[in-house]
């Protein structure tokens, strides 16, 4: 288990009972059992405390936390029949964004996301999730087959945001972040997003242009990072807590906005510590969210998209 800042005090009660469990292994003649246990319902009260209450920076690190299932786990766990797409057709094939046709629930589908990777070498892979211009272009090619074959499209957001480099720039990385949210503003199929992890500015935006938006419950969505809105408003990166409070990142805000539509909840202590159980909730989500869309003409499918984005933060102002 690797434990986030703000749970230490647990790393040491789960420690101990992990401890005593191997030194009953060790020693079959001792009985720890009654201590261990103890230490487990004293870490569970622990664990229910601490998420009770998460501030917005706890839940950014919660949302990045690198046990989290990702793209390539809910593909696997909730899609059959996955043959991927590779390429842009114009520079490369952009390991970040990870898509193609598949079947939910028997459904033709067309599926994408971030795949951050889950290791070293495939977070290099990967690029961390960052996507570059030939990524968002591999996404408009899974757009447009989408809406030739009235396929649903579903897309799985997570991603501290598009990849800002040199060669990304000198690609076109804006004008094709534009030209994938153009593209999903414009299909006359259902189109469902989840913000599984990171919903990071424009490229997030540019996968989570939707008709039905769901976030995870300790997932986060937001125009910019709370470093990088700590470092241009205050100078100073380590004021990012305050960042993240003022930005009104989480997924419980952004339902309050009108930016979202529903809140997936998560195990106790996070996606993390139930990779199983939150994929199968994700699963229920987007299947509930095609059953609303189920039957939609392409140009209601399209107005609903369009006033979706046009009133967005009305509600939170208003109230």
């Amino acid at each position: 288990m690797n434990y986030l800042e703000f749970e230490k005090p647990l790393a040491e009660i789960e420690g101990k009972a992990e401890e005593l469990r191997a030194l009953a292994r060790a020693n079959p003649s001792m009985d720890v059992a009654k201590e261990a246990e103890g230490l487990d319902r004293k870490a569970e009260t622990m664990l229910k405390d601490l998420y009770k209450a998460l501030n917005p920076w706890q839940k950014c690190q919660v949302a990045r936390h690198q046990d989290r299932p990702h793209c390539k786990d809910y593909i696997e766990g909730l899609f059959t029949e996955f043959t991927p797409l590779a390429g842009d057709r114009n520079f490369a094939d952009d390991h970040a964004i990870m898509g193609g046709l598949a079947r939910f629930n028997d459904q033709a589908v067309v599926v994408m996301g971030q795949e951050k990777g889950h290791d070293t070498k495939t977070r290099i892979e990967r690029n961390f999730g960052m996507a570059r211009p030939e990524g968002y272009r591999k996404a408009i090619r899974l757009m447009e087959m989408a809406d030739r074959f009235r396929l649903p499209v579903v897309t799985l957001v997570d991603t501290p945001g598009a990849y800002p480099g040199k060669g990304a720039e000198e690609r076109g990385q804006a004008e094709a972040i534009a030209r994938a949210t153009e593209k999903s503003l414009m299909l006359g199929v259902p189109v469902i997003s989840v913000v599984i992890g990171e919903g990071g500015s424009g490229g997030a935006v540019a996968l989570a242009t939707a008709n039905r938006i769901a976030m995870l419950e300790h997932s986060i969505y937001s125009v910019i990072s709370p470093e990088g809105c700590a470092s241009i408003l205050w100078k100073d990166s380590d004021k990012m807590r305050e960042a993240a409070e003022a930005l009104r990142l989480t997924a419980q805000d952004l339902q309050k906005l009108g930016v979202i539509d529903r809140i997936v909840k998560e195990p106790l202590g996070g996606a993390q510590r139930g990779r199983k159980e939150t994929i199968e909730a994700v699963g229920k989500a987007i299947e509930a969210m095609l059953k609303e869309l189920s039957g939609k003409k392409p140009e209601a499918l399209i107005k609903d998209r369009r006033e979706k984005f046009l009133d967005m933060g009305v509600k939170g102002l208003a109230a």
